[in-house]
């Protein structure tokens, strides 16, 4: 498809804004007047909350070349045979995919066919250089690049401008269906049509649901070996559940001003331990050679879900020891879904962001770099120090607690 020039975004909040209603219309009314007001609200803002695309630069990967033979025609109009190099150049990327169809207001004048991949979260071009020339493909691939996303800044700005009013119309938008079948079942009371009994539990106090954890999955083929392991899905949500209590955490002085590395992992502890059914999260705890600083196992037989280990910042060197304590005392063959949190005290916490991004690969373990989660937050591979083709994925989150 050309890149943000399928639908103008002049129509597009109005055609979004239908989709999240019509999910409300299809729960019928029973559904509607029972339900917890505040909770199904936030589902459908979570679920449809548009966020900003961002190309994550350093995933770049240029696919070998397809070689072929073309007709061309030189100066003089004479044709003759070339031959032709077709690449393909994939990027990762991070937002709502479905923003690489719209076109923004204002809208520059530039474009270029992209294939979007939402299973993978990548983008591609291609393109045809005709010589085996490091110049022109550098030259060709730059272009292609800001013919694709020239218009990603504007469409972010659309975005930010959506958001500000985001959240209070999609509660409107609830309230006023809402509204509209309490006031029909007001007037069937009225004229004496009885209704479904059951939809007066729409006042009920909210509960607080814990997400439960996937069931263990039993290793096919083999015998008295099977382990419970954190799914995919799980790992990412406990890592999102971390990076957004920092973050807010960063906002409130009062969370961790005069506390050590230690309070400051409780902080982080509280929120894991009551998240999760099946699980039982513990700070401080033994695990092969030392005490982790939290470990989320499994209720049913005490098996390693995931680990985490918490540290102050205090430089480049210190960063890397803390990697290689992680590895050296605490996992086993068997951890593999572990997360570093380093509670950054530095005025320049952008220069120790790069810094992490550019020491990280210097680690003896490390395999490689996955892209990024958030601004502060880092997705790599890293192998066991005892078993070179054991691969761990370990994700590195920085939060910004400034106590000065």
């Amino acid at each position: 498809m050309k890149s943000f020039g399928q639908i103008s975004w002049l129509d597009f909040p109005r055609i979004y804004y239908q989709t999240i209603k019509e999910e409300i219309l299809s729960k019928g009314k029973d559904y509607i007047l029972k339900v917890d007001e505040n909770e199904f609200t936030n589902y459908l803002i979570e679920k449809y909350k548009i966020e900003p695309l961002k190309i994550l630069r350093k995933s770049k990967k240029v696919s070998e070349p397809r070689k072929s033979k073309e007709r061309r025609n030189d100066m003089f109009g004479r044709e003759y045979m070339s031959d032709a190099y077709q690449f393909t150049v994939t990027y990762h990327f991070e937002g709502h995919a479905g923003l690489f169809k719209v076109q923004p207001n204002p809208y520059t004048y530039s474009s270029y066919d992209i294939n979007v991949n939402l299973r993978n979260q990548t983008v591609s071009y291609s393109f045809k250089i005709y010589k085996q020339d490091a110049t022109e493909f550098n030259q060709t691939e730059s272009r292609c690049y800001s013919d694709a996303f020239a218009n990603l800044s504007n469409i972010n700005k659309n975005v930010a401008e959506f958001n500000t009013s985001y959240e209070q119309t999609v509660r409107s938008m609830f309230g006023q269906e809402k509204a509209s079948l309490k006031k029909e079942n007001d007037f069937f009371a009225a004229i004496n049509v009885k209704v479904d009994p059951s939809t007066e539990s729409v006042f009920s106090a909210p509960t607080i649901k814990k997400k439960i954890i996937t069931q263990p999955k039993i290793e096919k083929n083999k015998e008295f070996n099977s382990v419970p392991t954190m799914s995919q899905e799980m790992y990412d949500d406990v890592l999102k559940v971390i990076y957004d209590s920092g973050k807010s955490m960063e906002k409130k002085p009062a969370l961790y001003k005069g506390k050590d590395e230690e309070g400051l992992r409780d902080q982080f502890l509280f929120v894991t331990e009551t998240r999760y059914t099946g699980t039982t999260a513990t700070g401080e705890t033994f695990n092969r050679g030392g005490k982790a600083d939290i470990i989320l196992k499994y209720a049913n037989d005490g098996t390693n879900l995931f680990i985490a280990e918490c540290k102050v910042w205090h430089g480049a060197s210190e960063y890397l020891k803390a990697i290689s304590q992680l590895f050296d005392r605490y996992l086993t063959w068997r951890d593999s879904k572990v997360a570093v949190m380093l509670f950054v005290e530095n005025k320049d916490f952008t220069s120790v962001l790069k810094t992490i991004k550019e020491v990280t690969p210097n680690h003896d373990y490390f395999v490689k770099y996955k892209g990024d989660r958030g601004e502060s937050s880092f997705s790599y591979e890293f192998h066991l120090k005892q078993d070179k083709d054991k691969i761990a994925q370990v994700e590195i989150m920085a939060f910004h607690f400034d106590k000065k």
